[in-house]
């Protein structure tokens, strides 16, 4: 793949991808190109906030509702976490439970344990279990056996 940067100060800033054949890592590439700058609306009390993804450690459904942590807040958000999940790079989140989806980006340390759940340990000191259900498939994702 051949990669080329041209400076034109009269156009704003785009990518155009050319390619023989639209593949999978060119769909990839496209998705990954339009989530650079992306983010997700959310809510604290009366006060909404564009939440870009990379600054979200975790989303977690409760009650019907769903949550977006951060290192500093807890926001709520009117996405399903279905939605997040179809949304979001499956290279870099990950659905680690039935009510859990998780940045890979975040974690810093990973522990099995005896009920074959793996405790997935935060940049902010957070533990979030991986549920067994979905160990095998973070396992086959970051490469261990």
């Amino acid at each position: 793949m051949r990669v080329e940067i041209r400076q034109d100060t009269t156009e704003p800033t785009y990518v155009e991808i050319h390619c023989k054949d639209v593949t999978d890592e060119v769909t990839r590439l496209e998705r990954h190109v339009k989530r650079y700058q992306a983010a997700l609306t959310a809510t604290e009390g009366d006060t909404t906030y564009n939440v870009a993804l990379d600054a979200i450690l975790y989303a977690e459904s409760v009650d019907k509702k769903t949550f977006l942590y951060t290192e500093g807040k807890v926001l709520l958000t009117d996405k399903r976490l279905y939605e997040l999940e179809e949304m979001l790079d499956k290279r870099d989140f990950f659905r680690c439970s039935k009510s859990t989806i998780l940045n890979l980006n975040k974690v810093v340390k990973l522990k099995p344990e005896l009920t074959r759940n793996i405790m997935a340990t935060l940049t902010n000191g957070e533990t979030i279990v991986v549920s067994r259900r979905y160990a095998t498939e973070l396992k086959s994702l970051i490469g261990i056996k």
